[in-house]
């Protein structure tokens, strides 16, 4: 997998004079079963989250409020993707590195997930992620 397989993808926005509304589902901008939901939310200034890749995992990341940076990387390449629309998601593939920084006061960061939550899949070493990688 490679920072170009990570992709921002349009979500459906239907508009009218009394707001608008985004919806999720699988097949429309999801290109998996969505099998967990969690977000982030009042994160102090400067503070970064993620610091960590996934073995199988895929993501689907979107700035619901606010803004943040996702920094992607391979072991490779790197890429950082500001997210401001919620509308719009990042696609985040398996075996991708990710930082999460520079969150606006107020933002929340929404994440679908491909699985429940297994400290199996994770790197939380970098080091052994750049090893891991370079294998796949």
């Amino acid at each position: 997998m490679s920072v170009d397989d990570c992709m921002l993808v349009d979500l459906p926005k239907i508009t009218d004079q009394r707001g608008n509304l985004t919806f999720i589902e699988r097949g429309k901008g999801v290109m998996f079963d969505i099998r967990r939901v969690y977000y982030l939310y009042d994160i102090p200034s400067g503070v970064s989250r993620g610091g960590h890749g996934h073995k199988k995992l895929s993501q689907l990341m979107i700035a619901t409020s606010g803004s943040f940076d996702v920094l992607l990387d391979d072991g490779r390449k790197q890429r950082t993707v500001h997210l401001n629309r919620p509308f719009q998601g990042l696609y985040i593939c398996p075996m991708i590195w990710r930082e999460l920084d520079n969150f606006s006061s107020g933002s929340i960061c929404l994440v679908l997930a491909s699985d429940m939550y297994d400290e199996s899949d994770y790197y939380r070493n970098y080091s052994e992620f750049c090893k891991a990688a370079e294998v796949s």
